[in-house]
């Protein structure tokens, strides 16, 4: 499903790509949830777009729910922007590329 700018995140993999110098948007998401699959093609955009500036990742809440607990998601598209593994920006709910990018602007 992910293209090659974004991660396939997993329980067993999350914490080393989110320790990033790079801001780490992470798209969590589940198979049955509309609006993720709506902010799908959103979220491939910006990481097109972002590429070298911001790494892109998706972690399947059905899958992994470890981390989606650890982080606290109880609603479906959440994105979770990290710095040095750090929270630093929380977003819910589907948005259209333009607003998902002004919401970014200070990070990247």
């Amino acid at each position: 499903m992910a293209s090659d700018a974004i991660l396939t995140l997993s329980d067993s993999n999350f914490d080393e790509h989110v320790k990033s110098d790079q801001p780490v948007l992470v798209d969590f998401w589940a198979t049955w949830c509309g609006p993720c699959r709506m902010l799908a093609p959103v979220i491939e955009e910006v990481a097109s777009e972002t590429q070298g500036k911001l790494v892109v990742g998706k972690l399947d809440v059905d899958e992994n729910q470890a981390t989606a607990q650890k982080f606290g998601v109880m609603s479906i598209p959440t994105l979770l922007v990290f710095k040095n593994g750090e929270v630093v920006k929380s977003l819910v709910g589907y948005m259209p590329k333009k607003d998902l990018l002004d919401k970014l602007a200070d990070v990247l």
